[in-house]
């Protein structure tokens, strides 16, 4: 895939009613994602799958991550350090760092954040207890994402 044909995706998704396109191919996988204030507050989830690609749209409930409710809740933030992916798990098939309800220090790992193939621990930099995991696993993130509230 080209410059050409991911700009032409992303027209295509500012367009449409879709919030989120995934597209998975067997070398790369491309994330493109977008915010709207006029979409219903109903969740729905639309997949097309053909042949090795998939489209998907996710929108959230009012009040839920990602929904138009932008109300900050009491706590503190552990943001991401980098751009990259956030991992919830150290690997697939191993447990969560931290669930909600953890107790954690300022060294406890919280999640890892991939960036150029390089695994990156985030620590929670501030002891209390995980009110709030905003990430969800596997998903791209910029420097600054919130991806957990400690309180």
């Amino acid at each position: 895939m080209d410059i050409k044909q991911i700009k032409e995706l992303m027209t295509h998704l500012e367009e449409s009613k879709l919030t989120k396109l995934i597209f998975k191919n067997k070398d790369y996988e491309l994330h493109l994602e977008k915010e709207s204030a006029n979409l219903p507050p109903a969740r729905q989830r639309v997949v097309h799958t053909d042949s090795e690609s998939a489209f998907q749209s996710e929108v959230p409930l009012k009040g839920e991550r990602g929904g138009s409710a932008k109300v900050d809740a009491p706590g503190s933030y552990v943001t991401s350090p980098m751009v990259g992916t956030y991992y919830a798990t150290p690997a697939p098939d191993q447990p969560q760092f931290v669930k909600v309800g953890d107790k954690v220090d300022e060294n406890t790992v919280v999640c890892i954040v991939e960036a150029m193939k390089v695994m990156n621990e985030v620590k929670a930099g501030m002891s209390g207890v995980v009110a709030e995991i905003l990430a969800d696993n596997s998903q791209p993130v910029e420097f600054g994402t919130r991806l957990l509230r400690i309180i």
